[in-house]
């Protein structure tokens, strides 16, 4: 585990003297854990730390764990050091959420906001209202209609894809409401969406059935998790490289699951 280490700057550090530096801990810990929650990579998340603590005249090591983030800030001035542990913020994967605490990092650093009013920003930004779940279950839908359309899908397998995604997605939101397992809700879903797209093989009304089948499972694809784990370990950020990769393969087990029972159920062959 190796954590990333940054000096602070030999600016003058008068207009820190005054800070409660534990309760600057605790904010640059549990903002780290809403990034890291958000689906920020851990190159970002050091960076946006380091630049804080930096201003706060500290010096900041930090942990990022799969589902942890640990952060310990040494003062240079008198050998104190604070430490402070979070589990990851109950945020959902945000780009929003991720460019907007990145700005306020930004802030920070700038000297336009001091850290009482940086925890005050953060906060709303976690509470900042989202776009409408079922806006959004609509453009999943014509988005991953576009994806079959892309993949050589006719008029009428666009349709059912949309039909497909939007029923999967709508059961997504549901079970996502009542806390159950990703794990499951990605099975479930997938066999949802992969059932309804068998609609094609089983009415004829399609030329491209197959095609039908392969992308009305294509919204589950984690492709931030994949992406970052990449990222990650370019960067050597290893351990949160490997567990993010495994959650990635974890996932798209579960949606080959839940597609291969919904095709064994209807009796279909995909592949000649």
């Amino acid at each position: 585990m190796n954590p990333n280490h940054y000096n602070s700057s030999t600016a003058d550090r008068t207009d820190t003297e005054h800070l409660n530096l534990g309760e600057v801990c605790r904010f640059l810990t549990e903002y780290a854990a809403c990034l890291l929650a958000c689906g920020a990579t851990c190159t970002r998340i050091t960076r946006n730390v380091g630049r804080m603590a930096d201003i706060a005249g500290v010096e900041a090591d930090i942990i990022i764990l799969p589902s942890h983030m640990s952060i310990t800030l040494s003062d240079p001035r008198d050998g104190r050091t604070f430490h402070y542990t979070s589990s990851l913020a109950n945020v959902p994967v945000s780009f929003n959420i991720n460019t907007q605490l990145s700005k306020l990092s930004w802030k920070v650093a700038e000297r336009r906001v001091n850290f009482a009013e940086a925890r005050q920003l953060f906060e709303r930004i976690k509470e900042a209202p989202r776009i409408n779940q079922w806006t959004l279950a609509l453009l999943v839908s014509v988005a991953n209609a576009s994806f079959c359309r892309l993949f050589g899908g006719d008029p009428m397998a666009m349709a059912i894809v949309a039909v497909a995604t939007m029923a999967g997605y709508s059961l997504k939101l549901l079970l996502l409401s009542r806390h159950v397992d990703i794990k499951l809700i990605v099975i479930a879903c997938a066999f949802l969406s992969a059932l309804i797209s068998c609609v094609g093989y089983v009415t004829g009304c399609t030329s491209t059935p197959d095609i039908a089948v392969g992308t009305s499972v294509l919204y589950l694809i984690p492709g931030i998790p994949y992406i970052n784990s990449v990222s990650d370990l370019l960067s050597s950020h290893y351990l949160s490289g490997y567990s993010r990769l495994a959650h990635a393969l974890v996932l798209t087990g579960c949606i080959a699951l839940g597609m291969t029972v919904a095709v064994m159920l209807m009796h279909i062959q995909v592949i000649p």
